[in-house]
């Protein structure tokens, strides 16, 4: 009996926090607008620890760190221009940062993460609302982070223009989580 009353306990404690991140099935792009028209583009590589658990989200954090020059902005013209020193500058500041130690709940499974993002250098405080489907073992966390580019100085000179790019950015995310496989305990000695 002591043995199911601890893997009953180990089972439903230990599973409930999703802080694996599966990265191929995870991704962060973006949608701007370019005169009028949104404009879809993604980074192909990032590195994310991300801890949730539906049962506490007010504990939840993360840390995401993209690197910039891994942007595809839909053609190898576009790639290079904002790569370059108007845009994000990539050679003096290769990745863009999200650190977060705040969650809310909103009900029906959605939150808000309260955190600072960090681009070329300038850090401001964001909040990134999402929501969360979890299934068994795994969890997808999805959301966008709206930011004003401009305030990061993400196109600069002819570009700052918001007639021509508007200042607003949606920054999408989706996170699929595992959970960490469960403890076993050592097998007991005869």
């Amino acid at each position: 009996m002591p043995a199911l009353l601890l893997s009953l306990i180990a089972g439903t404690g230990m599973a409930a926090e999703f802080n694996v991140i599966q990265p191929d099935k995870s991704a962060i792009g973006f949608v701007a607008r370019q005169m009028g028209v949104p404009v879809d583009g993604k980074f192909s590589k990032f590195a994310a620890r991300i801890a949730f658990d539906p049962a506490r989200p007010e504990q939840g954090n993360a840390q995401i760190e993209i690197d910039l020059a891994s942007i595809d902005a839909g053609s190898a013209e576009a790639n290079d221009e904002v790569k370059g020193k108007a845009w994000f500058n990539t050679r003096e500041f290769p990745a863009a940062k999200f650190v977060s130690g705040s969650v809310k709940p909103l009900g029906a499974n959605r939150y808000e993460a309260s955190g600072k993002m960090t681009i070329k250098g300038r850090t401001r405080d964001v909040v990134a609302p999402f929501s969360v489907k979890a299934d068994g073992n795994s969890a997808v966390l999805e959301g966008a982070i709206p930011i004003l580019r401009l305030q990061y100085g993400i196109g600069d000179g002819l570009w700052a223009d918001t007639a021509t790019v508007a200042d607003e950015v949606q920054v999408r995310f989706r996170f699929t989580l595992a959970a960490p496989p469960p403890a076993t305990l050592p097998a007991k000695k005869k």
